[in-house]
C-alpha cells in the first residue's frame, strides 16, 4: 500500500541521487548532461524509473497528440522534472504541477542543477489532491 510516509522515503532517495550527481558535476552544464547522469545514478541505486516519456493530454474526452514529455517518473509515483537555469520561475512550477495532475500522480520534484547547493536551493517538492488521499 502506498502511503505518504513511503513517498517521503522515496523522495529522500531521489534527492540523494540528485545531490550525488550535483556533487560530482557541479553547476553550469546542460540539462541533458544531468539527465543522463541521473539515469545512471538511479540505476546504481536500484531506483525504478521511466525517462523522457510522453504525457497523455486529454481534451474534452479525446486524447490529443502533443509532444509533451516528462523527464522522469520514479516508481510510477513521483514525477521528477529537471532544469539547469539561473532561477526557477513560476512557469517551471506550473509545468510540474500540470504534469502530476495530468498523470494523476501524488508528488512531483522540481530539480534545478544550476545552483551552488542543491539541497538548500535546487529542489522543490509539490503534492496535490492525490497525495492528500493517501495515509
Amino acid at each position: 500500500m502506498i502511503t505518504q510516509s513511503y513517498l517521503t522515503d522515496l523522495t529522500y532517495k531521489i534527492n540523494g541521487a540528485c545531490i550525488e550527481v550535483h556533487k560530482i558535476l557541479g553547476a553550469g552544464l546542460l540539462e541533458s548532461v544531468y539527465h543522463k547522469c541521473l539515469e545512471e545514478e538511479f540505476r546504481l541505486r536500484n531506483i525504478n524509473f521511466k525517462s523522457e516519456f510522453k504525457i497523455p493530454v486529454v481534451y474534452k474526452g479525446k486524447e490529443i497528440n502533443c509532444d509533451f514529455f516528462c523527464d522522469f517518473m520514479v516508481e510510477d509515483l513521483i514525477v521528477v522534472e529537471l532544469k539547469a537555469v539561473s532561477i526557477l520561475n513560476e512557469i517551471h512550477r506550473a509545468q510540474l504541477l500540470n504534469y502530476i495532475n495530468l498523470m494523476k500522480k501524488p508528488k512531483g520534484i522540481l530539480v534545478n542543477f544550476n545552483v551552488k547547493n542543491l539541497y538548500n536551493d535546487g529542489q522543490e517538492t509539490f503534492v496535490n489532491k492525490y497525495y492528500d488521499m493517501l495515509f
